[in-house]
């Protein structure tokens, strides 16, 4: 008994119907702001991490943007007081990701 089969005992009123189904996928577009963004390095407890600071637009486009830097680079990280703590000093590599998305970023510390 193949898929269709159960599916057809389980759901006898079903018609099937093979037109595809229509999706729209809106393209989430960030926010440019006029102030640079703050990429900074701290040692916190003593391991490396870099802070992210500065953004001027809505809060789940930060979260956002902080998932894909984490996600870019690998690495672990978090989202807290309108700041994105990613663990490791990947400052270089964090403005290069921002260059590209069109913001201006400010290097701070070291």
């Amino acid at each position: 008994m193949d898929l269709q089969d159960q599916l057809k005992n389980l759901f006898p009123d079903h018609i099937v119907s093979n037109e595809p189904e229509e999706v729209q996928e809106d393209e989430h577009v960030l926010f440019i702001q006029k102030e640079p963004m703050i990429c900074k390095y701290e040692k916190r407890k003593g391991k490396p991490t870099t802070i992210i600071e500065g953004y001027e637009g809505s809060d789940e486009d930060f979260k956002l943007l902080a998932k894909e830097i984490k996600t870019k680079l690998s690495v672990g990280g978090s989202f807290k007081d309108d700041s994105i703590i990613i663990q490791g000093d990947y400052r270089d590599k964090i403005m290069e990701i921002l260059k590209i998305k069109g913001f201006k970023v400010k290097r701070v510390g070291g």
